[in-house]
């Protein structure tokens, strides 16, 4: 089993990275839309929403590239989890409340017509790349990876 740690460190690596990265990629030049998703919450004040909004898909962008490429990978899988907490959190209250919205995970998002909201599926999702985050925090070690560590234990075990 431990000679496919390496090689399942990679995978998770690059799904969460992969997601992450698509759905920064998806908001980062339409800002206006990603502040839009983040205030249909009604968590937060108006100005602290814009402002995630704003800083979202860039942070999302960073975090997917640097997992992507296996750098600080204890570090930005523990960051990606607890982001992916955060999802699952606003995610559940808006439902939970009743609120009819897209959640603008991957772009979009705000109010929809009202019993068109899919809250499931990305839960689901969140909840799966969560998992994903809490994997990679455990075992940061992985294939292809630029961390240092990956390397020399790699190296160690003759993978």
């Amino acid at each position: 089993m431990k000679a496919f740690m390496p090689w399942l460190g990679l995978a998770a690596r690059l799904t969460l990275g992969g997601v992450l990265l698509v759905a920064g990629f998806l908001k980062y030049d339409e800002v206006d839309k990603s502040q839009m998703a983040v205030r249909a919450y009604e968590m937060l004040p108006i100005a602290l929403a814009n402002f995630i909004g704003i800083v979202l898909p860039f942070a999302e962008i960073g975090m997917g590239l640097l997992l992507i490429l296996g750098a600080a990978t204890r570090i930005t899988a523990a960051l990606s989890a607890l982001l992916m907490v955060v999802f699952v959190i606003g995610i559940s209250q808006a439902w939970a409340r009743g609120l009819s919205i897209d959640c603008g995970c991957f772009g979009g998002g705000g109010q929809v017509e009202p019993g068109t909201a899919n809250y499931i599926t990305p839960l689901l999702r969140d909840t799966g790349l969560l998992a994903l985050g809490i994997y990679l925090f455990r075992y940061p070690q992985s294939k292809f990876s630029l961390d240092k560590s990956s390397q020399k234990l790699n190296q160690e075990k003759g993978i």
